[in-house]
């Protein structure tokens, strides 16, 4: 096991976590319908990916 020799202040500590943070997914816009879609992923929307018809969508009633 490893055992630190001095104490690392809270400061120190946390200029290393500074890069721990969350990113917003990148977005793109579906091009048969123009929602945004997360990228390699099926419009929730329309169904279509790539141009093609991958999943149905039932019409509202």
């Amino acid at each position: 096991m490893a055992h630190p020799k001095h104490r690392v202040s809270k400061q120190r500590r946390n200029k290393r976590r500074t890069h721990y943070k969350a990113e917003a997914p990148t977005l793109s816009s579906c091009s048969n319908c123009g929602s945004a879609v997360l990228y390699h992923r099926v419009c929730p929307e329309c169904g279509y990916y790539r141009g093609r018809l991958v999943i149905e969508k039932q019409a509202a009633v």
